[in-house]
Parts: structure tokens; C-alpha cells; sequence
């Protein structure tokens, strides 16, 4: 979901990646962001995880890293497709973008 083909240019027919981290400008659109992850894709916990890592580089992950008390290698590292973030991390860089989890009552919808 993070990195899509769309036409660069109709004329050379090229196609040019979509990087979502480059349309999430606040933290509203972050948050819906995620949110949507967590709505439609629960049990999708390596998306959840590249979602994450989406927010922190449209924030920029060096300034991430460094609000989150990690390195920045080691924060790619476990926010690509083949990490494994701890939660703690996923905690960390949620409050270094100004983000934080919430917990409702799961309904029969849900």
C-alpha cells in the first residue's frame, strides 16, 4: 500500500511512484491515516508497521529518530516491510510525530 505506479506524464506514458508519506502533511491526515489500518487491516501487523514508518517519513525520519531516542538506521530498519518493530517503538515514534494510541469498546461491526 505504501508505494504505488501512477502516470507521471501521459504523453511518455512513464509512471512515476506514489509515495503516500508525500500527502500526509498533518497530524489529522496522519492519524485517519493509521487509523484506516487499524479499521481495515487489524490482524496486518507488518502494514500497521509500514503505515507507521509512512508517518515518520513524511515527518522526516531523522528528526523522528532523534525525538524517539533511536538511531535512524535501526528505526528504517524496523519500520520496513521485513521489521519487527517492538511496541515500544511503535509507541516512541507515535509520540515523536505527536500521535498516540486510543482503545474503544469493539462493537459486532468491528
Amino acid at each position: 500500500m505504501t508505494q504505488t505506479q501512477l502516470p507521471a506524464n501521459s504523453k511518455s506514458g512513464k509512471l512515476a511512484p506514489y509515495d503516500v508519506a508525500d500527502h500526509l502533511r498533518s497530524p489529522e491526515e496522519m492519524a485517519a491515516y493509521l487509523g484506516v489500518w487499524f479499521d481495515e487491516f487489524p490482524d496486518d501487523v507488518s502494514g500497521i508497521a509500514r503505515a507507521v514508518g509512512d508517518i515518520a517519513r513524511a515527518k522526516g525520519m531523522t528528526q523522528v529518530a532523534k525525538d524517539a531516542g533511536l538511531s535512524r538506521e535501526s528505526l528504517y530498519r524496523a519500520l520496513s516491510q521485513e521489521g519487527n518493530p517492538s511496541f515500544s517503538t511503535i509507541l516512541k515514534v507515535l509520540a515523536a510525530v505527536g500521535l498516540k494510541l486510543s482503545v474503544r469498546v469493539a462493537t459486532r461491526d468491528d
